[in-house]
């Protein structure tokens, strides 16, 4: 006898559908035989469905099985299958109703005694049974949750193998679970955040990272240790613009293909905020391995990058960071397959200026030699460098300043004005822009023609600035973003002379130290 469910394979961060085809009864040898290119995890939950299916009160079938996962040149990964795979035996036995299993879309991993586990991914699953036109989607209930985001599409969460065929015998109801009362809309208590209002003195480079969120430009921080540059780039996301429901669903469904949703600190509604260990490898910043999967600059995708010690960083890891920079989407290919990531982040750097990191330091003498400097700068590349919009100077701390008690502006105050400035960019670019833009860092160089302009004498100024730091093209483009979101701050209609004065400076930093 045959039984089919419908499944989903996870390929990066899309889910594909899948077909389990089992067919019990066949002559020959009793033996149970998967087949449709699965991998270890997929070729294990033979133990695991057998077991399952004993102990929720049914009998295996006493012949031959075969089990395909079509399309069989699609590789399958993940103990996902388990549970359709059970399904789709009790169904060939006619203990489970065939008439029923088209109209679900099944994904979930069992235990040995029955119970589902959760499984990643569900949030792409939901979206695809809304686009192959699927009644629902019956997965585990931890991993429910995330899958009710989706609108129209009918999530039905399941604590056993036993719940499940009952419910699609008819012998018992499920509630559907409704996206409004999702946990992943909590907001992070405010008794767990950090604030700006910690943050001692360092007005400069308060200014600079107020700019950058509000664009959504990228930032570097140069200053001697102890000056607050990790401080500060913890305290970025407390500024941030809440994200929209459409980039909140772009951001969980590259955490719900890493995994990371089913933990539940991970559960809020809120932009991601990454900080990887200087020794990350090139495949674990960008994203990768032999089944290609999202990096750290995937998973920070509509949020924060923060890169602390750049100049530590391996060379070979920084310099992949260039194309997906430019572009916001990062494209891996590999044996295994090809996938096509997000990677629309806020790159935030942290370094010292050299390797003792005092040099400029008013208060304690370098001991690096201008050599040893020279090639502590030089780890970080001439074109990485370029992609950097803001660079910003961190001075070391006076102690008269770490007295003070009068606290700083609070990250409150500082998110109002963030927010603010981000809603005149997307009233901008939906009006008559590039609405994907979402931000002045990702304006297209025809938004930038449109609402970048400047007069004669500005244009003067910057060719003269651009002259005299010996600039590239995308820095022009660069300090003209930069400029159009202080004007934005300034609720400024134009770009004024002394904002495009104040994006220059921050392209003037970076020359003066490493060149």
């Amino acid at each position: 006898m045959l039984g089919i469910t419908q499944s989903a394979a996870l390929i990066g961060v899309d889910a594909h559908p899948v077909q389990v085809e089992v067919n019990t009864g066949e002559v020959g040898e009793l033996k149970f035989i998967l087949v449709g290119l699965p991998d270890a995890a997929v070729k294990e939950s033979q133990d695991r469905v057998f077991s399952a299916i004993s102990n929720s009160g049914y009998r295996m079938p006493a012949a031959r099985t075969t089990i395909n996962l079509a399309p069989g040149g699609l590789r399958k990964e993940g103990p996902a299958y388990d549970l359709p795979i059970a399904i789709g035996i009790l169904a060939s036995m006619k203990k489970c109703h065939k008439d029923r299993l088209d109209d679900f879309l099944i994904a979930g991993e069992l235990s040995l005694s029955g119970k589902t586990r959760p499984v990643r991914g569900s949030l792409a699953m939901a979206m695809l049974a809304r686009k192959t036109g699927k009644h629902g989607l019956i997965v585990p209930a931890e991993s429910a949750d995330e899958a009710a985001l989706v609108n129209d599409v009918k999530v039905y969460p399941v604590d056993s193998l036993d719940q499940t065929v009952r419910f699609l015998n008819g012998e018992c109801e499920i509630q559907p679970l409704a996206s409004n009362n999702s946990s992943f809309f909590q907001t992070p208590p405010e008794t767990q955040r950090l604030d700006f209002s910690e943050v001692k003195g360092q007005h400069g480079v308060r200014r600079a990272v107020e700019i950058a969120v509000s664009g959504g430009h990228n930032l570097l921080m140069i200053g001697s240790p102890g000056s607050g540059k990790s401080m500060i780039a913890k305290r970025i996301p407390t500024i941030m613009p809440r994200p929209s429901v459409d980039e909140f669903l772009e951001i969980l469904s590259i955490q719900s293909a890493a995994g990371s949703t089913l933990r539940n600190e991970n559960r809020c509604f809120q932009r991601p905020y990454r900080a990887p260990h200087h020794t990350i490898s090139d495949v674990g910043l960008l994203g990768g391995g032999t089944i290609p999967g999202p990096g750290e600059i995937s998973l920070a995708h509509n949020g924060v990058l923060f890169l602390d010690e750049l100049p530590e960083f391996k060379r070979s890891a920084l310099e992949v960071l260039r194309q997906p920079l430019e572009d916001g989407n990062v494209t891996i290919s590999r044996s295994a397959g090809k996938i096509n990531l997000p990677c629309a982040v806020m790159l935030v750097c942290a370094m010292n200026p050299c390797p003792c990191g005092y040099t400029g330091d008013s208060a304690r003498e370098c001991r690096c030699s201008v050599p040893q400097i020279q090639r502590y700068r030089s780890k970080i590349s001439g074109p990485l460098l370029d992609r950097i919009d803001i660079h910003i100077e961190a001075p070391s701390l006076r102690i008269q300043e770490l007295r003070s008690t009068q606290p700083g502006e609070s990250s409150a105050v500082i998110r109002e004005r963030c927010e603010a400035a981000r809603a005149q960019q997307n009233e901008r670019f939906a009006s008559g822009g590039d609405p994907s833009a979402r931000c002045n860092a990702r304006m297209s160089h025809s938004d930038i023609r449109r609402y970048c302009e400047i007069n004669k004498e500005q244009g003067d100024l910057l060719q003269q600035a651009m002259e005299q730091l010996a600039l590239s093209a995308r820095a022009y483009d660069r300090i003209l973003k930069v400029a159009r979101t202080i004007a934005d701050l300034a609720s400024s209609d134009t770009i004024e002379t002394p904002h495009l004065l104040e994006a220059i400076q921050y392209r003037s930093l970076d020359r003066n130290l490493f060149y």
